[in-house]
């Protein structure tokens, strides 16, 4: 696996696409009929005049038949495709490089199921850096990047050097796996060869390093290009996106574009559009907009849902519906954009009723409808949509998994949540805070602190949520006499100070260590921070919780700044709740009542 090879033994190999077939100097009438219709794309009237010529005058079936299993591929269509293989198999030209590679681009391109393309390449006679490179891309475009490395390592042990396309497909093998060490390697091995000038491959080279969060080496390699093209330029703005380095991709935006007059294409305003939405600049988001319908670029779904999200991110819902509706063509990821727009304005009864508009999902808009159905503690239309996603996507997403832990642990449904945390093969931290933060509302301080201990045993490193999350649980413990000690609220204490520290504008920090304070009769170190928290203008956000009822699908109630008191009488609570349902005409059956950040 030592990439000096390549830089001191040359094997020679064909450089030759199958497009760039040889072309003889004087064909045949006829033949030379076929293959000006097969490049003119006619491939029903090239495939006539073929059946009507004398199989013994053609004296260039190789050619010939090379060009129509191209010409399939083009055409999509892999029915006619697999009868010329059938030809190519009776006349034992299956034998012919150009003819093998031919045929191999046409399964890698038109069968979705590899294996049949990995036994046609098996049984090929005669395998080029053409035939290793189609089925190292096919397999990156089929989604197993690990089966690319390991065929590319094989190519290199067979002797064969790679080419630039070679060298590109495996880079981006690299970035899906986040392989950056080969992925260096790889920049090492195209910088000796001289291939540093190609657009193709240092884009690749960019993107590597962007979706492995390298900005620097990304914007590094992007600088040190003389004449960098509108490719390069893309994917170094989609690197800084990747990165969060939202105003220097919009830098590198407005200078290619003003100092370099290169155009953006589609691929290049949907990431500026992204780092518009991120950094709620609404008003150069409309600038962009402006520039989208300037240059004509309609109609294109990953733009136009990109303004969607853009929109959405900047609080103008409106806007964002109004894109929407205007789209011609909407997919899963312009639904999927919609439904997070309204998700992030807290309006999910709008999430819940577009998904079930919805003809297709996919799992982004099941983690997104998830989300909503939890922010109402909507749990029965949590557990329809549960079963949705079984019966349509099947089991094993993190990203979901994790939407259904944190909704059933915000409705109260703890053991849900727990046998859904215990089943996952791959938990990532918003599942790990789902479950910390799930126990500490439900009253499972200690449970709370376990998973906690647990997560950390396991490598995953804790963020601010986490440490609220345990904040809450040992503020709970002290709250519900589990702890008369200072144990837990000492570890409480030491935690919230923490959490001030990092998170000084975080209202829910000063909160709870008061309540703690409180809860073991430092009333004077209660008070101090009311008025740290004062000083410093930090506003308590009022505290909100739903109920499923027969009449609405959510209704809250706003506590706003409401002091916990020492004891709660939690009989009086509900039989104020239940006078206040029966004056608004509601039922009055008991549905247990959720605490939200209080």
């Amino acid at each position: 696996m030592k990439l000096f090879f390549f830089f001191f033994k040359r094997h020679h190999t064909s450089l030759l696409l199958p497009s760039n077939l040889p072309k003889p100097q004087n064909p045949p009438p006829k033949q030379s009929q076929i293959l000006r219709l097969c490049k003119s794309g006619l491939l029903l009237d090239a495939i006539h005049l073929l059946n009507s010529t004398n199989p013994s005058k053609l004296t260039l079936k190789p050619l010939l038949y090379a060009s129509l299993l191209q010409t399939c591929t083009k055409a999509v269509s892999l029915t006619h495709g697999l009868q010329i293989h059938a030809h190519v198999i009776k006349t034992g030209l299956e034998t012919d490089r150009f003819v093998g590679n031919s045929l191999l681009s046409l399964y890698f391109k038109l069968i979705p199921n590899m294996a049949q393309t990995q036994k046609l390449f098996d049984a090929l006679y005669f395998k080029d850096v053409i035939s290793w490179t189609s089925m190292i891309t096919g397999y990156v475009r089929a989604g197993k990047p690990a089966t690319s490395v390991e065929l590319f390592w094989e190519m290199v042990r067979f002797g064969i050097e790679p080419n630039d396309f070679t060298v590109s497909a495996v880079v981006k093998a690299c970035s899906q796996l986040g392989r950056v060490s080969l992925g260096r390697c790889l920049h090492c091995l195209v910088v000796s060869r001289g291939c540093d000038s190609n657009p193709v491959i240092i884009s690749a080279l960019i993107d590597m390093y962007g979706r492995n969060h390298r900005p620097g080496d990304a914007r590094q390699l992007f600088d040190e290009m003389r004449e960098p093209g509108a490719i390069c330029w893309t994917s170094v703005i989609s690197a800084l996106t990747r990165s969060d380095l939202f105003r220097e991709a919009l830098g590198y935006f407005y200078l290619m574009q003003r100092c370099y007059g290169l155009f953006p294409d589609g691929f290049t305003f949907g990431t500026v559009l992204t780092a518009c939405g991120n950094l709620e600049r609404l008003r150069q988001g409309r600038e962009v907009h402006a520039k989208v319908v300037t240059y004509g670029i309609k109609g294109n779904v990953v733009v136009e849902s990109s303004l969607v999200d853009m929109y959405g991110k900047c609080g103008s819902v409106d806007d964002s519906r109004r894109v929407f509706d205007r789209m011609a063509v909407k997919n899963s990821v312009s639904w999927s954009a919609l439904l997070g727009v309204y998700c992030q304005a807290r309006e999910f009864e709008s999430v819940i009723k577009n998904f079930r508009e919805m003809e297709e999902a996919d799992l982004y808009c099941f983690g997104t409808v998830l989300r909503a159905c939890a922010g109402l503690a909507a749990v029965q239309h949590g557990k329809e949509v549960h079963c949705q996603y079984v019966r349509r996507c099947g089991w094993r997403d993190v990203i979901v998994e994790s939407a259904l832990v944190n909704l059933y642990a915000k409705c109260g449904c703890i053991d849900f949540a727990s046998s859904v945390f215990a089943q996952m093969l791959v938990r990532n931290l918003i599942t790990w805070n789902s479950m910390i933060c799930g126990f500490a509302q439900n009253g499972q301080g200690e449970e709370a602190l376990k998973i906690f201990d647990e997560m950390i045993k396991e490598g995953m490193k804790p963020d601010y949520i986490s440490f609220i999350g345990v904040l809450f649980a040992c503020s709970h413990a002290v709250l519900l006499g589990a702890s008369t000690t200072s144990t837990n609220s000492a570890t409480a204490e030491r935690i919230a100070k923490k959490m001030i520290e990092l998170e000084p504008d975080y209202h829910l920090s000063y909160v709870l260590l008061a309540n703690v304070y409180r809860s073991v009769g430092r009333w004077d170190d209660a008070v101090e921070i009311a008025k740290l928290m004062q000083d410093r203008g930090v506003k308590k956000t009022p505290a909100k919780s739903w109920i499923e009822s027969n009449s609405r699908l959510g209704s809250h109630i706003h506590v706003g700044d409401v002091h916990i008191p020492r004891k709660i009488d939690f009989n009086a609570v509900w039989g104020h709740c239940v006078k206040t349902r029966i004056d608004r005409g509601e039922s009055t059956e008991y549905q247990p009542m959720l605490e939200a950040g209080v």
